[in-house]
């Protein structure tokens, strides 16, 4: 029983990332950009790989650069399935 449960937070903390906004533009969206590092499978050197996922702004509060924690929730469009939970380092304005 204690396995269950067990496997089951870790699926929960697997649906929480967290990456950069690149694209503000939208009404009560954004767009963040995720990056991993993966090893090669052949050649052994390490690459970067990335995806962007749309998510849910409800107050409109983020700026394009900034470092935000994302969080999946049911479908809210065809391509948000994710909701802003905090943005934990602004942009800097230059």
């Amino acid at each position: 029983m204690a396995e269950v449960k067990a496997a089951a937070t870790d699926s929960v903390e697997a649906r929480i990332q967290i990456g950069r906004v690149v694209s503000n533009k939208m009404d009560k969206s954004i767009t963040v950009l995720i990056e991993r590092r993966v090893k090669h499978p052949r050649y052994g050197k390490i690459i970067k790989r990335s995806t962007k996922l749309m998510a849910h702004d409800e107050a409109n509060e983020c700026q394009q650069g900034d470092l935000v924690t994302i969080s999946a929730c049911r479908p809210l469009s065809k391509s948000k399935t994710w909701r802003l939970v905090k943005i934990n380092e602004r942009a800097t304005i230059v």
